[in-house]
């Protein structure tokens, strides 16, 4: 293997900090094309599909991507915005506040952003990262509730590109946040606005992105956590047992998912005589495909046509302050006892000298820069 590093080096460069964000991942665009390129990546990690390659690729190639990307293309086409995709919009504004936030703080940090899949993709995101000299990279998954296919997937990103580099930073990820106060706060300060407004529903759905079940059995926590995550979301909001339901959307393919699913429990709740549902999905920090057309578009439709008469969708906490907020206490935990704190000038000014003697020693020890 070919060991890569940055473009230049020179020894008078500032040690720094990083924080990286990562997100599932978005087409380029709302085209046939560009929804293909984005399915093949993100259905070809075998952590996604769990089916022995030599099953799944002749299904994969042979049917889902000739089939599914002109369908997706249309429904990605009804949520995209002026600015884009609206989870490549809303994760760009979350890097920028968090980079924000984390100044007004006192803290030095480069923030950016990547998506698994799609771009900016982790590599290129990292090699821009790695021209900044960084010495303690942050590694922040946008998934509260961790599961194999989502947040391992990214940590496995990180480390093959990683392995590829001659001068590694020191290197820490957040797992998960779901039983996060400021993230709970945040997320029952959203329904709470909401109620404020239109008074609370007849049942709260909160619905996570469906797994199979298969990987409940095999070990995966992401069931459990998205129950817990749940259940302390009904204890801040007041909720009595009744009053609220999770359900898992997003099934895909024949093999049992997460249940109840999303859908089937809306149009039961529909039969049932429930008038008004609220939905929220709290898996999700950014609206996207999943909760604009999946939730906000087909799921309301599935009420309604069951006998619903009042369907509200409760929006992602996006780039909400209180979200940035408790975002921003998350990464400060897992950046303590990193020297991330703003110097002031006159500790400045030292390492501004320090840097620059270990610049003359270096050259005189036969470095070029």
């Amino acid at each position: 293997m070919r060991f890569t590093a940055a473009s230049a080096f020179d020894h008078a460069m500032p040690e720094r900090t990083a924080v990286l964000l990562v997100q599932l991942g978005t087409p380029d665009a709302p085209e046939t094309a560009a929804v293909r390129r984005y399915l093949r990546e993100f259905l070809s990690d075998p952590r996604v599909v769990e089916i022995p390659a030599l099953v799944w690729k002749p299904i994969l190639h042979g049917i889902i991507l000739r089939t599914r990307p002109s369908k997706s293309a249309h429904k990605y086409a009804s949520i995209w915005t002026p600015e884009g995709s609206p989870l490549m919009v809303n994760t760009a504004r979350q890097a920028t506040l968090l980079r924000g936030w984390l100044g007004k703080q006192g803290h030095e940090a480069d923030v950016a952003f990547a998506m698994r899949y799609g771009n900016p993709s982790i590599p290129d995101v990292l090699r821009q990262l790695r021209e900044r000299n960084p010495k303690r990279l942050l590694v922040l998954p946008l998934y509260p509730q961790y599961a194999g296919s989502t947040t391992a997937t990214a940590v496995d990103a990180v480390n093959a590109e990683l392995a590829r580099w001659r001068n590694q930073p020191e290197l820490r990820w957040v797992r998960d946040f779901h039983d996060d106060e400021g993230w709970l706060d945040a997320l029952a300060g959203r329904i709470r606005d909401q109620w404020e407004k239109d008074g609370p529903p007849d049942k709260l759905v909160m619905s996570f992105h469906g797994v199979p079940k298969r990987t409940l059995l095999a070990g995966d926590p992401y069931h459990c956590e998205c129950l817990a995550s749940g259940r302390l979301l009904a204890q801040r909001l007041g909720l009595g047992a009744s009053d609220w339901v999770v359900t898992f959307q997003s099934r895909f393919g024949r093999a049992e998912w997460l249940q109840p699913y999303t859908e089937p429990a809306l149009r039961e709740l529909g039969k049932a005589g429930v008038r008004r549902v609220d939905v929220v999905c709290p898996g999700f920090l950014s609206d996207c495909l999943e909760t604009l057309e999946e939730i906000a578009i087909e799921g309301k439709q599935a009420f309604l046509e069951s006998g619903g008469t009042d369907f509200r969708y409760i929006a992602c906490l996006n780039d909400s302050p209180a979200f940035v907020d408790a975002l921003g206490r998350l990464a400060v935990r897992h950046l303590s006892g990193w020297d991330t704190r703003r110097p002031d000038p006159e500790q400045a000014a030292r390492r501004g000298d320090a840097l620059a003697r270990r610049r003359e020693r270096a050259l005189a020890a036969g470095a070029k820069a």
